[in-house]
């Protein structure tokens, strides 16, 4: 049977518009032949990470601005040499920033003093061979890179891995709507409304590596990936008779 507002009711949520869209919200259909249920469920996809970012800079400081950036422009084209001979495609490579900013020199009652100049060039590298970090941090260093963090570990396939937690939600969910319909008498007739909170795999940062000489060329840096989880919530539900 449909009902319908009285014509004074309909006016009002017309004049309204906060009150139709309390109305709508709460709004929902539900079967008069059956048992409603709903459940909440979490799947889970663990897998070892496979894509690693670090940030590998170079900061120089010289008296003039054009000598500091020259030194810096000599020292990155040696790191980028060395990423392209580790076998680094030029897709994973991004300059992420370029800073020339001048030093000063501070005294009491007395205006600044400008000293020198610093330079900095940042870049964003991708590895998609995470075993490989560890000798290619080594070698960054070896080139002159003196600001690096990271690696930041992740999934290259995280919508894959997202999938995989979904399927898993669900079969759970549905397995808990089966129990409960069993526990009550009845059957599961169908699903009548499925909802989404999921959340993708974070990357797990590896605290920072190396600042200013930190870290000698010769270190053997190793790189261990772990595992990931990643998890899919889903709220299902179910018609039960």
């Amino acid at each position: 049977m449909i009902r319908t507002l009285p014509l004074a009711a309909m006016l009002a949520l017309i004049a309204s518009p906060q009150a139709l869209a309390q109305v709508q919200a709460v709004a929902q259909p539900i079967p008069a032949d059956g048992t409603v249920l709903d459940i909440v469920a979490e799947g889970t996809s663990t897998r070892v990470p496979d894509l690693a970012l670090i940030q590998a800079g170079v900061v120089t400081t010289a008296t003039t601005a054009g000598e500091a950036m020259q030194q810096n422009a000599a020292r990155m084209t040696a790191v980028l040499g060395a990423l392209r001979k580790a076998g680094i495609a030029e897709r994973d490579l991004q300059t992420s920033a370029v800073n020339l900013a001048p030093q000063y020199r501070y005294q009491e009652n007395k205006p600044p003093v400008i000293t020198g100049y610093q330079a900095s060039n940042q870049l964003t590298v991708r590895f998609r061979d995470v075993a490989k970090s560890g000798i290619i941090l080594d070698a960054l260093v070896a080139q002159g890179a003196n600001n690096i963090a990271g690696p930041n570990l992740m999934l290259a396939d995280e919508e894959g891995a997202l999938d995989e937690a979904r399927r898993g939600a669900i079969a759970k969910a549905r397995a808990r709507a089966t129990l409960y319909a069993q526990a009550a008498g009845l059957k599961v007739d169908r699903i009548l409304a499925i909802s989404e909170s999921g959340s993708a795999p974070l990357p797990q940062p590896v605290p920072m590596l190396m600042r200013g000489k930190a870290m000698m060329a010769e270190a053997d840096t190793a790189i261990v990936p772990g595992e990931q989880k990643v998890t899919a919530s889903v709220s299902v539900r179910f018609l039960l008779k």
